[in-house]
């Protein structure tokens, strides 16, 4: 597909610019838009009479990273009863902030109740409904929240020399213990890695007694779209603290925005102390 049109709520366009935004991608305006978004293999444009074009090559991974529109490839998510665990984790790609891991136990009916409230995976919501979505979550789910600040990241990361091993350490962690709160058979996990010995090499005592399910996208289960925002929530919460602490705006994602940022802060702060706000394994570190 490389061409695709519908129909949007005007109501919801700044739900849809942020989207872009966490894309890397440059803005204009023209006659009867309200937006055009130009990204790395496609044109999105948002028009005054409530339409939405997007085209280009990369059409396709958009719709289905961000529009619920899933590729013929994508392997089909598993019909997982309830209850079960759901893991998932925000800031991997985000050059400032920490890396958090959440994870989320639910039952059917709290399921249910998620559901009818917009819970979904946290790509697809902006920060305002992701902020709102975290406490109705707290209030049914039982959860765990990890969060590795970026000093703290960047230890880690310069012992494990892998972000899919640090990844799987804070999964097997937040698993750990939430099984120390539920008594939960099965837990999902996002796959984030090609090879699932990753996670399962790191799993701790409790981890290794139950079934953990690696999917791709697997935020379409809601457990693991819990999960999703509550990291994301958190993730939000802390660039925004270290934004205010060092009174300069740290933008999410690893766009030339952020490096920009990135360059500024250093000049500001110097370099040394960029290490204490951003993931210095980054291309982006090396460019400033």
């Amino acid at each position: 597909m490389n061409t695709y049109s519908s129909k949007f709520d005007i109501a919801d366009v700044p739900g849809y610019k942020e989207i872009f935004q966490k894309e890397g991608a440059s803005f204009s305006t023209a006659q009867y838009m309200i937006f055009q978004a130009r990204g790395d293999g496609y044109t999105a444009s948002f028009y005054k009479s409530g339409k939405f074009v997007i085209q280009g090559k990369n059409t396709d991974k958009i719709l289905e990273k961000y529009f619920s529109m899933p590729s013929k490839k994508q392997d089909c998510l598993l019909d997982v009863p309830y209850p079960h665990i759901g893991i998932d984790e925000s800031g991997k790609g985000d050059f400032f902030g920490p890396l958090v891991i959440a994870g989320a136990y639910l039952d059917e009916a709290g399921a249910k109740k998620l559901q009818k409230l917009g819970v979904c995976d946290s790509k697809k919501l902006t920060d305002k409904k992701i902020l709102e979505l975290e406490a109705e979550i707290k209030n049914i789910a039982v959860f765990d929240v990890i969060t590795i600040n970026p000093k703290k990241y960047n230890e880690l990361y310069s012992s494990f020399r892998n972000l899919n091993k640090l990844l799987a350490w804070g999964h097997s962690s937040v698993l750990e213990n939430l099984l120390k709160k539920t008594d939960a058979k099965v837990a999902i996990s996002d796959k984030f890695a090609s090879s699932e010995n990753v996670i399962l090499s790191a799993l701790k005592e409790k981890g290794k007694t139950i079934k953990l399910i690696q999917q791709t996208k697997a935020e379409a289960d809601t457990a693991v779209a819990a999960a999703s925002v509550l990291a994301r929530a958190e993730f939000v919460k802390r660039i925004s603290f270290i934004s205010s602490q060092y009174e300069i705006n740290l933008p999410k994602g690893a766009s030339d925005i952020v490096l920009n940022q990135a360059k500024k802060f250093s000049e500001r702060y110097g370099r040394e102390e960029l290490k204490n706000v951003a993931k210095i394994h980054f291309k982006t570190y090396e460019s400033v």
